[in-house]
């Protein structure tokens, strides 16, 4: 998603599938923001934190107008954790939460999948109603597959 035009893409997708929240994974941009796209959407990013950051992982959350319009907060949470805050009802107090995450591979360092998942359920627990994705398409590259 680093490159050009691969943002403009991902909304026309998003778009074609009428969704209100797209989670991404590997977006591969460093830094946490929001950008807002000419179409309306707004793009919710959080990356690498340090300065001169390699462009790896990434995980981005992409709202919709609507989504966009009932968003009431947001946090970073590294370059493997973001999560957004909407107004679920007009009752107040009642928000609605989304994580998206991006697991680490299962040949990573047990230090570095042990602080992931302790950092991901401190987030659930301070939450109130959420909904976590989390992207495991690569946690098990290191698996034999021959043993599934």
């Amino acid at each position: 998603m680093w490159e050009t035009g691969k943002t403009s893409q991902i909304a026309i997708e998003m778009r074609r599938y009428n969704l209100a929240v797209l989670g991404i994974s590997e977006t591969h941009w460093t830094q946490a923001g929001q950008k807002r796209l000419a179409t309306g959407e707004m793009l919710l990013y959080s990356g690498h934190e340090e300065d001169n950051a390699p462009h790896t992982q990434g995980v981005a959350l992409m709202l919709s107008k609507v989504a966009r319009n009932a968003l009431v907060g947001r946090e970073s949470h590294g370059s493997r954790i973001i999560k957004a805050s909407f107004i679920k009802t007009k009752k107040k107090g009642i928000t609605m939460n989304i994580t998206q995450c991006y697991a680490p591979t299962n040949d990573r360092n047990d230090d570095i999948k042990d602080q992931f998942y302790k950092r991901l359920q401190s987030i659930i627990e301070n939450s109130s109603l959420y909904i976590t994705f989390i992207a495991y398409e690569k946690a098990f590259d290191s698996v034999d597959r021959r043993m599934l």
